[in-house]
């Protein structure tokens, strides 16, 4: 049963209305003025407080602000004249969530019930649906957690991939076989650069691009430089946030594209630049990467194997991007997306 408080200075509507509304299925405690109302709620816990306007000491607004003030504030009904809308309204506006008209005989009575139903069922559903967002709230947060730690296993497991990547590349002796597995143990890194981001990001949904190309990028440059010739790879970005999906395939092209620029545009006693751009575009992106080699036609035939054009090929067709080539020097590939 509902335990309501109803603070009135008249003493026999009090025990008229605790009579009526016990009959309507409420138990009341009543107090006679503000104050003593409000040292029952410090007290104790009631589901509902109703509380008249006029009232020696403190009337009824003076005392709404201090009930809402409490820490579990229960909801209020406020009673007021049938001459008294302006104060109802003021009731309203400081924290009420009903007002009843006090009228004479039963039905003053009925409206106070019905106002107390609704007043409770409104409570109710205020209540189920902070549990319900509280619930939602620590359901996503583990959830969070979880794919967090998806990532960081992943990121670790392709580490270790990489390590017996490289085992097998320095026991090997054929040079073919070497580069092979160079580009094998490269490819493992930029999927695990993106794992790595998004264990270690906020966000785990999406990754910051230029943190990560930044990274990928200064691992090819260790890569691809020798004692006698650096490839140096410098990276322009704007901010761009992509899908994990979309991320792990751009990162792909763009350690294809580089690694082949590293590999073929220069000599193997010639210094080289790699200059790598991505641009932000309405409903997509734009990316260049740009040498001043020998020059390439994407037409031609590839140079090794061909899997890194196959793989930049398969990656574009994923992103719905657009590739194209322009021979140089400079030599340029681009990669568009747009919406």
């Amino acid at each position: 049963m509902p335990r309501i408080l109803y603070i009135d200075d008249d003493e026999g509507l009090r025990r008229l209305t605790r009579r009526a509304l016990a009959r309507r299925g409420y138990e009341l405690t009543t107090a006679g003025s503000a104050d003593e109302g409000l040292a029952l709620l410090q007290k104790d816990r009631f589901d509902l407080v109703a509380i008249d306007h006029y009232m020696p000491g403190k009337t009824g607004l003076d005392a709404l602000p201090l009930i809402n003030a409490l820490p579990s504030p229960p909801p209020v009904v406020y009673v007021t004249g049938s001459e008294e809308s302006s104060i109802a309204v003021a009731a309203l506006k400081a924290g009420a969530r009903d007002y009843v008209v006090k009228t004479v005989g039963e039905e003053f009575f009925d409206l106070l019930a019905s106002s107390f139903a609704t007043t409770l069922e409104h409570q109710r559903l205020v209540a189920a649906q902070h549990e319900a967002e509280h619930a939602l709230k620590a359901s996503n947060e583990r959830l969070t957690a979880l794919l967090r730690e998806a990532n960081h296993r992943v990121a670790n497991s392709l580490q270790i991939v990489s390590s017996f990547i490289q085992m097998q590349a320095n026991a090997v002796e054929a040079e073919e076989a070497k580069i092979a597995l160079k580009d094998t143990q490269q490819r493992v890194y930029a999927i695990g650069q993106v794992h790595r981001r998004l264990y270690t990001s906020q966000d785990i949904n999406s990754v910051e691009m230029g943190d990560y190309l930044s990274a990928l990028t200064a691992g090819l440059e260790e890569t691809w430089s020798s004692e006698t010739a650096a490839r140096r790879v410098h990276l322009t970005t704007d901010g761009l946030r992509l899908t994990t999906d979309q991320a792990v395939s751009l990162g792909v092209v763009v350690n294809e594209l580089v690694s082949n620029a590293c590999k073929y545009a220069y000599g193997e006693e010639e210094d080289g630049d790699i200059r790598v751009d991505l641009t932000t575009l309405p409903g997509g992106f734009r990316l260049s990467v740009e040498d001043d080699g020998k020059g390439f036609n994407g037409a031609a035939a590839p140079t090794g194997t061909g899997l890194g054009t196959k793989l930049v090929t398969a990656m574009a067709r994923s992103l719905n991007a657009e590739i194209s080539y322009e021979g140089g020097p400079p030599t340029r590939i681009l990669l568009v997306k747009t919406a």
